[in-house]
């Protein structure tokens, strides 16, 4: 049994990479003394709840990390979440109690850890201008260097995984080293209706975040309602309190259309009933890094439509009928796809969890027993 710390800049954004490090801690809590060091306000009762997972670690929050949280969530609004800064932050804290560990799971990205470590790459959060489309800030050099990895080099006995083909590349490109592509978990939605029992209807999960784009997504459905078919939209998910401004324009949007519903800090229950009962799956975030909402649609048996480009593509196989490249390219290709009844032919339990457990064990047993 090693004692495993398991580090995520912070979970209180709800999104994808903050499901991955539930199941990680999950993966590994029977197994290893595992303690999740954060700079969060969420508790792991609320996330299990939102994620459908069962973690149940010790948590260590450095800096009383819910007043760090509340100060940079305060600033997200205007300057975003700052995900390198908080990873500095965490970072210095780490390397005060890294003789407490023996490995450490890095959930949030690259780090130039002092111990031998797995970390997971969701995507690259330093060096961006390297990346191969750069879209670093104008601080993210100077985070990269007091993050100790400015000269593009990561620890030689750091074992890298990535959540898609696509991000392992951007990895490359920066570092020079081509991480392992381990999917993340999306389990297969239970009690799904069949398809003719389905609601002619369109579900957008995700982040209620100016990244994510669900304002996007409702102008794709008004379109596909200009064309003739009488379909509704849902838009449900997370709403971080860094984004209060932003989730008040996506619900007055929604206010002037019967057609759209938001639902903010749904239950999973309800995501999953809305997942099992719908036939359209809708996300509008171009470059995804792996596309954990459009897994799902797929996991639900829903037919799923994405911007042409970053990992989602992978989930989706590369289907033109499926990827999308403009608004009005989304409309058609979803109308084109009502009118002719198409229905899902992607398997459901591609990226189940036991899957991604299993692999998070082998991966963290070899490093500890080095």
């Amino acid at each position: 049994m090693a004692r495993v710390a398991v580090l995520h800049n912070t979970l209180d954004l709800r999104g994808g990479a903050d499901a991955v490090c539930l199941h990680v801690c999950e993966a590994l809590q029977d197994r290893h003394d595992v303690t999740l060091v954060t700079l969060s306000r969420a508790s792991l009762d609320e996330l299990n709840t939102l994620f459908g997972t069962d973690a149940d670690v010790a948590v260590d929050r450095p800096f009383g990390g819910r007043s760090v949280s509340r100060l940079l969530d305060g600033l997200a609004d205007r300057a975003g979440p700052q995900l390198a800064a908080r990873s500095v932050l965490l970072d210095r804290a780490f390397r005060r109690r890294v003789d407490r560990f023996d490995v450490a799971v890095s959930t949030a990205n690259e780090f130039a850890l002092p111990l031998p470590s797995v970390q997971y790459v969701h995507f690259p959060q330093f060096n961006r201008r390297h990346a191969p489309s750069p879209d670093a800030g104008r601080v993210n050099g100077v985070w990269s260097r007091l993050a100790g990895v400015g000269d593009r080099t990561l620890p030689p006995d750091a074992t890298l995984l990535s959540n898609s083909a696509w991000t392992a590349g951007v990895v490359e490109a920066i570092y020079g080293r081509r991480p392992a592509v381990l999917f993340p978990p999306v389990d297969p939605i239970p009690s799904a209706r069949s398809w003719d029992e389905r609601e002619d209807g369109v579900v957008f999960v995700g982040r209620l975040a100016p990244d994510k784009r669900p304002l996007r997504a409702i102008r794709i459905v008004d379109g596909v309602r200009d064309r003739g078919h009488d379909v509704h939209l849902h838009v449900v998910g997370s709403a971080p309190r860094a984004y209060r401004g932003y989730v008040r324009r996506l619900e007055a949007a929604a206010a002037d259309r019967p057609h759209v519903h938001v639902e903010r800090d749904a239950s999973r229950a309800r995501v999953e009933r809305l997942l099992a009962t719908h036939k359209y799956g809708l996300n509008a975030k171009p470059d995804e890094h792996f596309g954990m909402a459009v897994a799902e649609y797929v996991a639900a048996g829903m037919l799923a439509f994405a911007p042409n480009s970053g990992g989602q593509r992978g989930v989706l196989d590369d289907d033109p009928d499926r990827l999308y490249d403009s608004d009005d390219d989304a409309v058609g290709l979803l109308t084109a796809a009502i009118a002719a009844g198409d229905t899902p032919t992607l398997p459901r339990d591609r990226y189940a969890s036991d899957r991604f457990h299993r692999a998070i064990r082998r991966r963290v047993g070899r490093v500890a027993c080095r």
